[in-house]
């Protein structure tokens, strides 16, 4: 399949936009190589620009997407959901961090933008490698190890036992308490 990459460019108000020319970094994103599409909006992660995003998928078959913004932290899981709403795998998804990583570091415009423009080129590219992933279910054992019989690994050992959970508690030594059994 080929790749039609579709890069977004928030603003984040004026967190962004304030020291990186937002402008410079879409008509440079334009020109990488697979791109189809390259936007910018002031508030990317609001509805209005999830759901620029989804028409761009919808009716011009973008089949990756990059969002140059804040923290993937925080929003990755938002374009996740907007972009698998549009039918997209969730996972066609790569986010450059143009505001932690750039332009809350610097205040020089010209330097901010060259920033954000090879954070952008790295996304396209990471993103045009990215294969469809699957979630699937996988079970979970309802135990827990705790290395370690001093005070603290006993405490653990009890806070997990106490919520219900089958504890293993091991120690090196041959007795538990750590430094506190050698006291008198």
């Amino acid at each position: 399949m080929e790749e039609k990459i579709g890069v977004y460019v928030c603003e984040c108000g004026i967190n962004i936009s304030a020291t990186v020319d937002v402008a410079e970094v879409v008509r440079f994103a334009s020109g990488l190589p697979n791109v189809t599409v390259a936007r910018d909006y002031k508030y990317m992660c609001s509805e209005p620009g999830q759901e620029m995003i989804q028409q761009d998928i919808r009716e011009l078959g973008i089949n990756r997407v990059v969002v140059a913004s804040c923290t993937p932290r925080m929003h990755e899981p938002t374009f996740q959901a907007a972009i698998a709403e549009a039918g997209l795998d969730p996972y066609y998804l790569e986010m450059a961090n143009i505001r932690e990583h750039d332009s809350w570091i610097t205040k020089d415009v010209e330097k901010a933008t060259e920033k954000a423009k090879h954070l952008v080129r790295a996304a396209v590219a990471r993103v045009a490698w990215q294969e469809a992933l699957e979630s699937r279910q996988e079970p979970v054992t309802q135990a827990a190890l705790v290395v370690g019989g001093g005070i603290a690994g006993i405490q653990a050992a009890l806070t997990i036992a106490n919520a219900g959970y089958q504890v293993y508690l091991v120690e090196r030594d041959p007795s538990i308490g750590g430094h506190m059994a050698q006291l008198d």
